[in-house]
This record gives structure tokens, C-alpha cells and sequence, in this order.
């Protein structure tokens, strides 16, 4: 019985080995046929030379295979005419990341705290971030997003295509055209199109005497997140591509802010780190390369990440951003937002 069982454990060992090693290929399989249906460079042959005019090693790769992105940072702009930064300065700027095809999302964020231009005495203006669009309809897509922008003049496009894996390659892109445009301006937030951001409470925070003007990013701060080295699950990483235990300290990537010196000093340092698909952790690496470490928000009230809907009135009163399960939820929430006092003491622990 125990010879049985015994070699009844070595096959299903044997045969949980073989998946994961399928897994893993087909992932490497899948990263090659996106670099290579948009012909981007998959080998760099010279170092990179940052914005201060500085040479930079950068690691050398031949393939950014399944937990790599092809980030060769020579993708350029195909639609760009927003008078954001160009035309104005606002105090600060929204920046939604959004796949091509979720218009619906644009038009709520538009019609809600996208809509918010002055406050506090501030001028705040919102764009989307996106890359090209993919499947067989690719071409309507993007005639679509050209009519959507001739009307907004709020989309930014580059020429890599979306996709969950490449997020970390929108958001580098969204760093470039920040520092490229926006150094006169005083903040970012790059906020995914599901949450709900109070954009009075977020401004009123940045203009806090005691928020730092440079080195400073907030959000949720992740400061002990483990590297996941289970291969059947969401995230794992070999130590072969993070040998640490931790990824540095990062904000969560469902809204983050920073001040705007940071895009062109984590585009600096970036070339020195091999970017991985997992962006806001790939921010953390950036970060600590630099020294710099993300703040906590003034409360833990400020970020909800999981919350329980509905929020309370008083929950509501000191959110800045928080996860919404549909658009007429935040719609909903931005709609109380604007008609509700702060709570009192009182009132907080009533609830």
C-alpha cells in the first residue's frame, strides 16, 4: 500500500511539474507574438541616454519573455492635441489609463469628478491614457477614438498595444508625456477608470502646508507585499526575476499621486531596472532606486481599495479615492459627494 501510494505521489508531482512548465511556455509564447506583430525591438545594443544627458546602463534582454515587458522607450504619440500643459498649467492633473474600447467609462468620468475643473481655486484637467486598439475590429476602433477626440481633444495614444500584460509600458508612456509637457504643473494622479475620486478633498490635501512639493508619491501604500512564488496563482514571480522576499514599498496602482519632479527622475533611473508587468511594483523598485519612499495618506479613510458598499456618509466625507464594483455606483457617490456636509463628531460615532 505505502509502494502505491508513493508512486501515486510521484505522478501527480510529475504531473503538476509538466503544467506549470506548460504555463510558463505558453506565457513566453504569447509575450513573443505580441513583440512580435508590432515589430518592437526585443534587443538593445547601446546604452540608453537619460534626460539629463547622462549614459545609463541599461540590462540587456534578447526576449521580455512572461514576467518582462518590451519597453525599448521609443514609442511615440499617434494622437496628442490635448491643450492640457501645452496651452495651460493646471495644479493638477487626472490621468485615467483606459483600454480603447471602454468609452463608457470615459463618458462617465466626464460627466462626474472628470468634469471638475476648478477647485479650491485650482485648475485641475483629466486625460486618458491608452495604447492601440487589437482584434479584428481594430481599425473601427481607432476611427471611433479619433471622432471620441476631435469632440474631447482629452485622449492620449501610443503605439503600443493595449493590453492588461502592458500596463507597465502605459504607464512608463504616461511618465514620458508628463515630464515631456507638464514640469511647470504641481501634481498627478493616475487613477484606473472604476474608482471614484473626490477631487475637493484630494486638492485640499496637495495644498496641506506639510505635503511635500518634490519626492512625494501617496496612495495605499503597500509596504511589506510579498513576492508570490506559487506558479499557479495571480503574480508569481520567480527568484530568478525578484530574489528578494518584498517588492519595495509602493502605492497600490488603483490611484496614486506624485509630485511632478518624479516622472522625469523614475525615467532617469528606470533604463538600470528591467521592467517587469506588474507596474505599480515596478514604481516601488524605481523608487527605491532612487531613495525615495512613498508617504502614507493622512488617514487610512483617504484609499479604499476593498470597501464595503456603501460607504457611509461619514466614509464618504474623507475618501479621496475608492473602488467601485459599476459606473452608476460612482456616479452615484460623486452625486452624494457634492451634496453632503463633512461629518461631525457626532455623527461618527453614530455610525
Amino acid at each position: 500500500m505505502d509502494s502505491r501510494r508513493k508512486t501515486l505521489k510521484t505522478i501527480l508531482s510529475c504531473i503538476l511539474g509538466a503544467v506549470a512548465a506548460l504555463l510558463f511556455y505558453l506565457n513566453a509564447v504569447n509575450s513573443n507574438r505580441l513583440v512580435r506583430r508590432w515589430n518592437l525591438p526585443i534587443h538593445r545594443k547601446s546604452p540608453s541616454t537619460t534626460t539629463t544627458g547622462t549614459t545609463a546602463a541599461e540590462p540587456q534582454w534578447e526576449d521580455p519573455g512572461p514576467y518582462h515587458v518590451a519597453y525599448p522607450r521609443n514609442y511615440t504619440f499617434v494622437m496628442d492635441d490635448t491643450p492640457t500643459c501645452k496651452t495651460t498649467t493646471p495644479f493638477l492633473i487626472l490621468v485615467v489609463p483606459v483600454a480603447p474600447s471602454n468609452v463608457e467609462s470615459r463618458n462617465a468620468i466626464r460627466e462626474t469628478w472628470g468634469s471638475e475643473k476648478l477647485v479650491l481655486g485650482q485648475l485641475v484637467e483629466t486625460v486618458f491614457i491608452l495604447g492601440l486598439p487589437g482584434g479584428d475590429n481594430a481599425e473601427q476602433q481607432q476611427e471611433r477614438l479619433k471622432e471620441e477626440n476631435q469632440q474631447h481633444r482629452d485622449l492620449i495614444q501610443s503605439n503600443f498595444q493595449d493590453s492588461y500584460r502592458n500596463l507597465t509600458i502605459k504607464t512608463m508612456v504616461m511618465l514620458e508625456w508628463l515630464a515631456k509637457n507638464c514640469d511647470k504643473s504641481s501634481f498627478v494622479i493616475k487613477i484606473d477608470s472604476d474608482v471614484f475620486l473626490n477631487v475637493k478633498n484630494l486638492v485640499k490635501l496637495l495644498l496641506d502646508p506639510g505635503t511635500s512639493k518634490e519626492n512625494y508619491m501617496t496612495g495605499l501604500v503597500w509596504w511589506h507585499s510579498p513576492v508570490l512564488r506559487n506558479p499557479f496563482i495571480k503574480f508569481y514571480m520567480p527568484t530568478d526575476v525578484i530574489p528578494e522576499p518584498e517588492y519595495p514599498p509602493y502605492p497600490l496602482g488603483m490611484a496614486y499621486v506624485m509630485s511632478l519632479d518624479l516622472p522625469a527622475k523614475i525615467l532617469r533611473i528606470s533604463p538600470q531596472i528591467k521592467p517587469i508587468y506588474i507596474e505599480d511594483a515596478y514604481l516601488g523598485m524605481c523608487l527605491k532606486r532612487l531613495g525615495i519612499s512613498p508617504t502614507d495618506p493622512p488617514t487610512q479613510k483617504t484609499f479604499f481599495v476593498d470597501p464595503k458598499h456603501p460607504l457611509s456618509r461619514c466614509d464618504l466625507s474623507e475618501a479621496i479615492a475608492t473602488m467601485t464594483k459599476m459606473l452608476s455606483q460612482m456616479k452615484w457617490y460623486w452625486e452624494r459627494s457634492r451634496k453632503e456636509q463633512p461629518c461631525s463628531i457626532a455623527q461618527v460615532n453614530q455610525e
